[in-house]
């Protein structure tokens, strides 16, 4: 469905009842990239995935920060009467939820942290990002996939899973130009969050595949020795997309943190 939050439409999908989940995609994904989990856990939670601002059906338009995806997804809380919810990120969804925990504590119930890392670009990644910008704008979000595609699946994955690629390959094609430029440059933005993770108060749940290359099990690790009562979980055979690569196993933790906080 697409709703109308401040000033631009949001898709997103609403199923189920009970406990609300909001799940936050990655990037240049959709939020069909948590299929696997909707359909899983639609009977025992109430499942929201928004497509975020400038990805899928929401509109692609500016301003293009972390604070402003945080704020939309407020704004759909507000939209949905949803007081507080767990919130899980994969990836860019991960950043995300940092903001949101900076801005908005008392509207996070619990957080799943899926392939993401605290720390901001160094000079390195900035200047990458820089060059994606610029692939994006001259030869669009194809050869942006094509260039992205090796590191964002585990290599079990691509020698095992050749449909699942395609597949994923198909989903960052279909971003708007305008939505990967800007979200690369609120990636580039983005603020550093290694100070803000030991202020995490609420249930924690740390998941990354065993095989990820962008945000590796090291940084995981990191995280979880800085969250007080964290739990972290290693996806064997997953890369940078563990709830897509290896859903079950995903599912499976998911669902026991699920039962630890309770309804």
């Amino acid at each position: 469905m697409i709703d109308r939050i401040g000033s631009i439409d949001v898709g997103y999908e609403d199923i189920g009842s009970g406990l609300p989940v909001v799940f936050l995609h990655g990037f240049p994904h959709n939020r069909t990239l948590w299929a696997p989990q909707l359909s899983a856990l639609a009977g025992r939670c109430r499942c929201i995935a928004p497509d975020l601002r400038g990805f899928g059906e929401s509109t692609p338009t500016g301003p293009w920060t972390m604070s402003q995806y945080a704020d939309d997804v407020v704004g759909l809380f507000d939209l949905l009467g949803i007081s507080t919810a767990v919130v899980c990120g994969l990836s860019m969804g991960g950043y995300i939820a940092f903001e949101l925990w900076r801005r908005y504590p008392e509207r996070v119930r619990a957080l799943v942290l899926a392939d993401t890392k605290p720390a901001a670009d160094n000079a390195e990644t900035r200047a990458k990002r820089l060059a994606a910008v610029s692939l994006v704008n001259e030869s669009g979000t194809g050869a942006f996939a094509d260039a992205q595609l090796t590191g964002m699946v585990g290599k079990s994955t691509r020698e095992r899973n050749p449909g699942l690629v395609a597949h994923l390959r198909y989903m960052m094609t279909a971003a708007p130009m305008e939505g990967v430029s800007g979200a690369l440059h609120a990636l580039m933005e983005r603020p550093d969050s290694t100070g803000t993770i030991s202020s995490i108060s609420v249930p924690t749940l740390i998941v990354v595949g065993d095989e990820d290359a962008l945000t590796p099990p090291k940084e995981a690790r990191g995280m979880a020795d800085q969250i007080r009562g964290s739990s972290l979980q290693v996806i064997e055979g997953a890369g940078h997309v563990s709830n897509l690569e290896r859903p079950a196993a995903f599912n499976q933790v998911l669902s026991e943190f699920l039962d630890r906080i309770g309804p």
